[in-house]
């Protein structure tokens, strides 16, 4: 689990709350983790790796660039798989070398080790869950800019410096404010922790205060430009909203459950901390309430990585292709196939986003007559949850191809290979 009490444990005259929750059951806690991190990272990584069923293309059309909110989703998968590794060393440790970890509460202690590998293993999972959560933050931004047509593919270097920027200066600044002077002989008292508790949790509340705001914008954006493009809005663009709705709802879902019971257990542990006495009587229930929170952060924490990605992806299946010269044939090689049309069937014309072995099929809106009504200022591409695509992807480009041109470039080719 993330807490940034398991930093505050690496102290060795740690307060009474955080001794309190971290010495209840640490056994079963660690298996826990362990048990629950582990489901995380093998299903993550299943989920994010290629997949057999989705390498099909539609039309005559080359390969375009992923998008940036492509690019997004999966790093902030890497991110919580990076995390669940860290939840998973640290916490096979503390249950493998049980007289390594209770060095660390000993005062003056001359192995230094016990005290690096506690700091260490906190910082890393706290870095990797931080810059999960900032990336959240800037796939919500991305969205919204790339429906105002204000963002592309070359502000992911942005996102990059924004996110790993503060998520590398936010631990190491809320790290040095709580082990002042030193590990060894942190100060007392709640002042000095505070600037640590802050770092953590900024950018979560962010998320959870922003991104739904943006994400109700965009889809405010979505709606706009749909009943735009014809002027109408008709039961596929009314459904392709709610789609939109169902995705975005579907991850702050995800982050709500996942991490608001981080929230709720922090709170009741500064109350606590506040207090002459917590083992009082009359804070029974508080305790109790400390200690089921603290039990379902460590079931619910590491799960994020794999509702994550159920969230971006649904259920990608176990079908999984690690030939890597397939799909870089696939990936790369422009060369067409047609579709045959059969009766009055005119099938729609598709193209195929592949990025990181995830293949996402367009969606294009369609007229009564079978036509494809598509200006070429403002191509939307949105891939819905039922289909063999893998995530959503909201897309408006300036730069679509003409694909009249390419159409007349496939007879002509066709007829010089006849000839």
């Amino acid at each position: 689990m993330a807490s940034p009490r398991l930093e505050t444990f690496c102290c060795p005259n740690r307060d009474a709350s955080t001794e309190f929750v971290i010495s209840f059951q640490p056994l079963f806690f660690g298996a826990i983790c362990i048990g629950s991190a582990a489901v995380s990272l093998i299903f993550s990584i299943i989920q994010i790796l290629p997949k057999r069923r989705g390498y099909r293309r539609l039309g005559q059309y080359p390969l375009p660039k992923p998008a940036s909110s492509s690019r997004i989703l999966f790093i902030i998968s890497v991110c919580d798989i990076l995390g669940c590794f860290g939840i998973i060393l640290r916490s096979s440790i503390w249950l493998g070398l049980p007289n390594f970890i209770s060095q660390i509460s000993v005062t003056n202690n001359s192995n230094v080790w016990p005290e690096v590998f506690c700091v260490g293993s906190a910082m890393w999972i706290q870095l990797f869950f931080s810059a999960s959560f900032w990336w959240t933050f800037c796939y919500a931004v991305d969205v919204f800019l790339v429906v105002k047509r204000s963002a592309g593919i070359s502000t992911i270097v942005l996102y990059h410096m924004i996110t790993w920027g503060l998520a590398v200066l936010l631990c190491v600044e809320g790290v040095a404010m709580l082990y002042y002077p030193s590990i060894s002989s942190c100060e007392n008292g709640l002042q000095h922790a505070i600037p640590h508790y802050i770092t953590t949790y900024a950018p979560m509340l962010l998320v959870i205060v922003v991104n739904p705001v943006l994400f109700s914008r965009t889809v405010s954006a979505v709606t706009s430009l749909l009943k735009g493009r014809q002027g109408i809005y008709t039961e596929n663009e009314r459904r392709l909203g709610t789609e939109i709705k169902i995705r975005f709802f579907k991850i702050m879902l995800v982050f709500f459950i996942c991490w608001l019971p981080n929230l709720i257990n922090e709170s009741l542990l500064f109350y606590l901390e506040m207090q002459e006495d917590i083992e009082a009587n009359s804070l029974k229930n508080i305790r109790n309430t400390v200690l089921i929170t603290w039990f379902i952060m460590a079931i619910l924490n590491p799960m994020q990585g794999f509702l994550n990605t159920l969230a971006f992806h649904g259920w990608t299946g176990f079908d999984v292709d690690l030939s890597l010269q397939r799909r870089r044939e696939l990936a790369w090689d422009s060369a067409s196939t047609s579709v045959p049309a059969t009766g009055s069937y005119n099938p729609v014309v598709g193209s195929t986003l592949f990025y990181e072995g995830h293949v996402q099929e367009a969606k294009k809106s369609m007229a009564g007559n079978g036509q494809q009504q598509q200006h070429p200022s403002d191509g939307i591409s949105v891939l819905s949850e039922g289909s063999e695509s893998s995530t959503i992807e909201i897309h408006i480009s300036s730069e679509l191809r003409d694909y009249d041109d390419v159409d007349a470039d496939g007879e002509s080719l066709e007829n010089s290979t006849k000839r």
